[in-house]
């Protein structure tokens, strides 16, 4: 299984927030990049990074910043927050992000999200960000109509290549991971990347052993919860020596 250490830019900043809510923001320092440095070179196979100034209303905002991790790493790293355009995508691709995370754009409109899986394929990913059974949208602050599965069945049909499922009530709270979500994704058969809550290496290993493809974690490796190290070998993975 595949650890994606978290990196949620607000203000240009290393952040993270307690239940997407942005009222309460934690603060881990000044310096992504060298952030990114650290866990790429303890041994993280992939980052996860999300503009949050962009998540509600669309564009991105740290471009700049998300383009300079990019170049300061040699593993890939995907990146979501501001995706809602085809332009925004492109715009990502361009500064070498591996994969564009799209969550607002793809539950809205999964026939939209259908031409742009047929162009892009893997290097998407669809974020199911989950408050009970609906999902949660414009950077956490709405909610979709429809309930969880029936949006990822359809986006599912529409060419979805990989989920990203958050408990969004468990995120940024180290109150443990989600499992019933994932194992609710499981028979439609996709790779999914778990996130929320996790905290501890038990948790890794909860999530590995219900298959989840990957585990992305936060607050948990920045506040010192959780040892990276300690993680990758819980995920089966050998840390870098």
């Amino acid at each position: 299984m595949k650890l994606l250490p978290a990196i949620d830019l607000l203000g240009g900043r290393p952040v993270r927030l307690r239940q997407g809510d942005f009222d309460q923001v934690l603060r881990f320092g000044d310096d992504a990049v060298a952030l990114a440095r650290r866990f790429a070179a303890t041994g993280a196979e992939w980052l996860h990074v999300v503009d949050l100034d962009s998540a509600r209303p669309g564009d991105w905002r740290n471009l700049e910043i998300i383009a300079r991790i990019v170049a300061a790493v040699s593993v890939p790293v995907q990146a979501g927050g501001g995706a809602r355009e085809l332009r925004d995508v492109d715009a990502a691709l361009e500064v070498g992000v591996a994969r564009v995370v799209l969550g607002t754009a793809a539950i809205a409109s999964p026939t939209t999200f259908g031409r742009w899986a047929g162009r892009y394929g893997d290097r998407l990913a669809v974020s199911l960000d989950a408050r009970g059974d609906r999902l949660a949208v414009q950077g956490w602050t709405a909610e979709s109509s429809s309930d969880l599965l029936t949006v990822a069945r359809q986006l599912k049909a529409a060419g979805a290549r990989r989920f990203i499922h958050t408990n969004v009530r468990r995120d940024g709270t180290l109150g443990g991971v989600d499992l019933a979500g994932l194992r609710g994704l499981g028979p439609l058969g996709l790779p999914v990347l778990v996130a929320g809550g996790i905290a501890s290496v038990d948790d890794v290993r909860a999530v590995r052993d219900a298959g989840a493809e990957g585990a992305i974690i936060g607050r948990a490796l920045l506040d010192g919860t959780l040892d990276l190290d300690e993680a990758l070998r819980a995920a089966g993975k050998p840390a870098a020596v």
